[in-house]
């Protein structure tokens, strides 16, 4: 049964690369369709300490090294952190290393990305100077060989998507609101063929009390997706009906290689191939 795309969020707030890999290897031997980095310069912890991170490009490029089936993408590279003519070079050049596994998605910003802008010294401007530079760097970027999704929630930014982009990822939220803006998404495409995607946090175990008990662990908000991979699969599909043509998980624990055999099997579970 051909069902939606299923991807993993990578560890990207780690200082070693090699845990990065762990997961990348499980994901391909998981049958997984593909793997996605964040693009954030650091992230603050619970005591205020900033987190290290790994820069999103290049940790893209070394996982297209590392790998040879898996799609590898941005969830999403920030505009405002490169010039235009720089993020569609970049995610060009990752997609000639990786043989035409890329996906380019790209957003404006957000609230939690204002901090990291101005710490480095870049405007982060108002949203319709964000606007502005997402639509530059969407159309420097698109017709080379690759998708362009745009991802972001704002009405403008969903706008955007439909009129120049090759898809669009919803991050988290629940299966009426993203089956309500995926449908109007949709209609309005102008180009063809064009992606809806859903990516949201997920604490995944082989049981659905296992799950729970490392949710508990783990201090996971209110938000995230919980359960083994039957609760998952059921979530997955909702998803999937709702108009999603990706789903993509986010792990609490993304450092985690089991996670992308919890995710073999909830592929399984629906015969999705």
């Amino acid at each position: 049964m051909v069902g939606p795309r299923v991807g993993l969020t990578l560890p990207s707030f780690v200082r070693d690369p090699d845990e990065v890999f762990a997961v990348v290897e499980a994901a391909e031997a998981a049958g997984l369709d593909g793997v996605f980095c964040y693009d954030h310069i650091f992230r603050v912890a619970a005591d205020g300490s900033h987190r290290p991170a790994l820069e999103s490009t290049a940790l893209m490029g070394a996982v297209a090294s590392v790998s040879s089936r898996l799609h590898v993408g941005s969830l999403v590279i920030r505009a405002s952190l490169r010039p235009a003519a720089l993020t569609a070079l970049t995610l060009s050049t990752v997609n000639r290393i990786s043989g035409g596994r890329v996906i380019g998605a790209i957003g404006a910003g957000d609230s939690e990305s204002e901090r990291e802008n101005e710490q480095f010294g870049l405007a982060f401007g108002s949203i319709e100077d964000r606007l502005a530079e997402l639509r530059d760097a969407v159309r420097a970027t698109r017709d080379q060989g690759f998708p362009v999704w745009v991802g972001g929630l704002h009405r403008d930014v969903r706008a955007l998507a439909a009129a120049e982009a090759d898809g669009w990822n919803r991050w988290g939220g629940e299966v009426d609101r993203f089956r309500e803006q995926a449908a109007a998404i949709m209609r309005a495409a102008v180009r063809r063929p064009f992606a809806c995607s859903w990516g949201g946090l997920v604490v995944m175990d082989h049981s659905d009390d296992a799950a729970q008990a490392k949710a508990e662990r783990v201090g996971a908000g209110p938000g995230a997706l919980v359960g083994g991979p039957g609760t998952i699969a059921e979530a997955f599909a909702a998803y999937a009906d709702a108009g999603a043509h990706w789903v993509i998980a986010g792990p609490v624990d993304s450092r985690d290689p089991d996670n992308a055999v919890i995710l073999a099997e909830v592929k399984a579970r629906r015969g999705w191939s």
